[in-house]
């Protein structure tokens, strides 16, 4: 009895050693004060400092691990919150891991993964636009982009050789009543009465060597029963297809790209295009320009938006960095898209304009 105690006892031993795991704890913190003018109808300026994104990205907490399963196959895992620095609380309407929630496997054919994770839209943006979810960036223009996340996702994502190919499924997009914003479109889905109902899918293709890259995407949501933003009926869909490139030369990065949108829960101005380009030098380790300017134009329409951004970032350490930026929003037509994407209810007048300015700091661990 004691012998084969000792030999289980081993086998356990055994098994444990070669199942390694790891577990991460990261974060950032990016927090920034910003003063923009004619807010509303009556053209005062607004100072604040805002909590949903800052100069360069949202706050955030995670937790990333693996196991090592052998035969090269591992087991992965990430619980990422977003964070509200300025009062300390949670953002993605309050969810507890609002931002990635997903559990998977990993070998040399790729990753599968199950839970709240990223649409293959946003993954085909990282690197030509190349402000990304700063406050005076895309999502000011299109709030979807920077927060392209999917409840009850399903997802693959494999990289080949420089070559990337991803797709994404979910029977139940949005299943948070907090809007209509990007923190939840209250499109829960998953209901046997519609199938349809409330269904997202998405695909790309990415290409990235040494000094250029280039990408394809689509991303389509689908309404439901109570669903925000007008897309009320399973029948009707919301689709973004895009293609963005970027390359290095000389110091410098250049990234552009567009998003051509189909959307019939705007049954005035279900088409547009969202356009970008911009650069980005640093001529040493110490300083980052960055600029960018970003063009939303409706088919068939007098609605339009043009937004410029400028950002200057100084870099105390690999670590933490200070940095002032500034963005102007022109508005057309009936759209009154605020400059800013850092907090909500800041807008100009239909067809005003607007200027932001902002300082911040940002530290990553």
């Amino acid at each position: 009895m004691k012998k084969t105690l000792a030999a289980l006892a081993a086998v356990a031993a055994a098994s444990a050693a070669s199942a390694q795991s790891n577990v991460t704890i990261y974060g950032l913190i990016d927090q920034s004060v910003e003063h923009i003018d004619h807010v509303g109808a009556a053209s005062a300026g607004l100072t604040r400092m805002p909590g949903l994104t800052g100069g360069f990205a949202p706050s955030r907490l995670g937790f990333r691990g693996s196991e090592d399963l052998g035969d090269g196959l591992k087991a992965v895992f990430t619980l990422e919150m977003g964070l509200g620095a300025d009062s300390g609380t949670l953002n993605q309407g309050g969810r507890a891991w609002g931002r990635q929630a997903f559990v998977g496997l990993q070998g040399p054919w790729g990753t599968v993964s199950l839970g709240r994770q990223y649409s293959m839209l946003f993954w085909s943006q990282t690197e030509a636009d190349l402000l990304g979810p700063a406050m005076f960036g895309s999502g000011s223009l299109d709030s979807y982009l920077p927060n392209a996340r999917v409840d009850n996702a399903i997802a693959y994502r494999g990289s080949f050789s420089g070559v990337t190919v991803g797709a994404t499924w979910s029977p139940g997009r949005d299943a948070v009543n907090a809007g209509p914003s990007p923190s939840g479109t209250n499109c829960a889905g998953e209901n046997s009465a519609d199938s349809k109902a409330c269904r997202q899918w998405s695909a790309m293709v990415k290409y990235d060597a040494e000094n250029w890259g280039a990408s394809a995407a689509i991303d389509e949501i689908r309404g439901g029963p109570g669903a925000f933003a007008g897309l009320t009926s399973s029948a009707m869909t919301d689709r973004r297809s895009t293609v963005a490139g970027w390359f290095k030369v000389s110091g410098w990065k250049l990234g552009a790209g567009v998003i051509a949108r189909r959307n019939d829960g705007s049954a005035a101005t279900p088409r547009s295009r969202l356009w970008y380009a911009g650069a980005n030098w640093s001529p040493n380790a110490q300083w980052m320009l960055d600029a960018q300017v970003f063009k939303l134009d409706y088919k068939h329409s007098a609605n339009a938006a043009t937004l410029y951004a400028v950002r200057g970032t100084y870099f105390l350490s690999k670590r933490t960095a200070v940095y002032a930026t500034a963005g102007r929003v022109d508005n057309n037509g009936s759209l009154a898209l605020g400059v800013s994407n850092a907090a909500a209810g800041s807008g100009p007048v239909a067809g005003g304009t607007q200027d932001g300015i902002a300082a911040g700091i940002r530290h990553a661990f």
